[in-house]
């Protein structure tokens, strides 16, 4: 559990440490855009490999217990998680790193960003909110809620980030988005337009889907559907 531990210091520390503090603009400065990069993508590897080996490895120590009577909702969940992720990475968005210029186009505000500015990482929060709360042991509140706070976390920075740099076409963009998912819809702000999303993104994503429950027993040792039949 302490190595557990440790690994989630250095993967948060990693991200929040570095992202959107002076230390990125002094490295910036030293090793140029393209190299700071390249080494901060090295660096996240290195720390989300870390943080993963070490929750395999860890004791299960029971916190609230294995909550079977939410496995239902869990798998149901988990459909809209993977499609915020895969819907998010694959569409072009000025939130994405290196992409700001978009923010410059018009009509940049499409498909899954009249949902959430942040699709990806409200895609990872939702998934890691559920696992918390369906495993109930010491190591996954760990590791799961380290996940659930860089992520939300990192909305934030990112977005601090951008309205520094972008100025006003970074508000403009703010005032039609939310990071939360449907709050800009529900609030009026926006509308959601499903045709915009694209067919084959949809499709990828409930592929996907179906792929990770059926190879989850073998990947992670335990059956999604399993523990409801």
């Amino acid at each position: 559990m302490i190595e557990l531990t440790l690994a989630a210091i250095f993967f948060s520390g990693t991200h929040l440490g570095i992202a959107g503090t002076p230390l990125r603009d002094t490295l910036v400065k030293l090793l140029g855009e393209r190299g700071y990069l390249l080494v901060y993508a090295a660096l996240s590897l290195v720390a989300i490999a870390w943080l993963v080996d070490a929750y395999k490895i860890a004791p299960r120590i029971p916190t609230w217990g294995e909550l079977y009577v939410l496995q239902p909702a869990a798998l149901v969940l988990m459909l809209p998680a993977f499609l915020l992720v895969v819907i998010g990475l694959t569409t072009p968005s000025p939130t994405l790193v290196g992409a700001e210029g978009l923010l410059k186009r018009e009509n940049v505000v499409t498909g899954i960003l009249r949902v959430t500015r942040h699709p990806f990482l409200m895609g990872v929060a939702l998934w890691a909110m559920v696992h918390l709360l369906v495993n109930g042991d010491l190591a996954s509140l760990v590791f799961f809620s380290s996940l659930f706070v860089l992520v939300v976390a990192g909305a934030r920075s990112i977005d601090a980030k951008r309205a520094a740099r972008m100025g006003d076409e970074w508000t403009v963009f703010a005032a039609q988005t939310s990071i939360l998912p449907f709050a800009a819809i529900v609030r009026g702000r926006n509308r959601f337009v499903v045709s915009e999303i694209g067919g084959w993104r949809i499709l990828l994503s409930v592929g996907l889907y179906l792929a990770f429950l059926y190879f989850h027993p073998r990947l992670f040792g335990v059956s999604p559907v399993g523990a409801i039949f």
